[in-house]
């Protein structure tokens, strides 16, 4: 295989395909220094030398601007300069760029959202939903501002309290699960905070996925919101909701 080249054999064709130019660079003086030359030569060409795996069939050398330009997905596989063996497109950091580009955010240690940023969102995203709940339900508004206020405890009041909390739920489900699946990629208080959410491999997520997250978070809320607090302690930063549905949300161009 081409790969072999990287052998010490490859090494020794090199070198008898690219003898030493006429103008012997400063410091070449003895077999040495020769060698060292022509071992940098070696290196810097086979620094960019991928492969991609196209239907089984390898091909290549390429160099990384050739791979760009053939498209690969973040399932393509690829072996890199000196990897030991193949490797998902996804997962090699040279790519992050091309596929960021391309509307890929794949989570990593760096870019994870922390918990207060994505609080900060929340609350932005809860006054924007207050608004719209107010304005196209002002009547259930009024009756629970009135219940509140009373401190009434009857099985009207408590039905009230149980409609607002479900349209409130269903509003945030909805309005949440758009913004998801959208090339936004987040509400409208992710976008303003700069965060984007993602599956596990940065693509944005679909219309179900989506809508399996924000469903999930009546569970994440419904003891003492430990399913939201988890973010502070979990090592990926993900809340029950995004276990569940396997995605991050992240910190956009970071």
């Amino acid at each position: 295989m081409l790969r072999g080249w990287l052998s010490d054999s490859g090494f020794v064709i090199f070198c008898l395909i690219n003898p030493l130019p006429k103008q012997i660079p400063a410091g070449i003086v003895n077999l040495n220094t020769q060698t060292i030359y022509w071992r940098r030569l070696y290196t810097n060409n086979m620094e960019e030398q991928y492969y991609i795996s196209y239907n089984e069939q390898e091909e290549g050398p390429y160099t990384l601007q050739q791979i760009m330009q053939m498209n690969p997905d973040v399932d393509t596989m690829i072996m890199a300069p000196n990897a030991a063996d193949w490797q998902r497109a996804s997962d090699l950091p040279e790519l992050f760029q091309y596929f960021e580009s391309r509307g890929f955010y794949f989570p990593t240690e760096d870019n994870l959202a922390s918990f207060w940023i994505r609080l900060l969102a929340y609350l932005i995203d809860a006054i924007i939903i207050s608004l719209m709940i107010s304005a196209l339900l002002p009547g259930l508004i009024m009756q629970t501002l009135e219940v509140t206020k009373s401190d009434a405890i009857t099985t009207e009041a408590l039905l009230i309290r149980l409609k607002f909390n479900a349209v409130v739920f269903i509003f945030s489900t909805i309005y949440n699960t758009l913004w998801e699946a959208s090339s936004m990629r987040g509400s409208l208080g992710k976008i303003l905070c700069r965060l984007a959410v993602s599956d596990e491999d940065g693509r944005k997520l679909t219309i179900g996925r989506a809508l399996l997250r924000n469903l999930g978070k009546f569970v994440s809320g419904l003891v003492l919101w430990v399913g939201y607090l988890a973010v502070l302690w979990d090592s990926r930063n993900q809340a029950w909701h995004d276990k569940w549905a396997k995605t991050y949300v992240l910190v956009k161009n970071r």
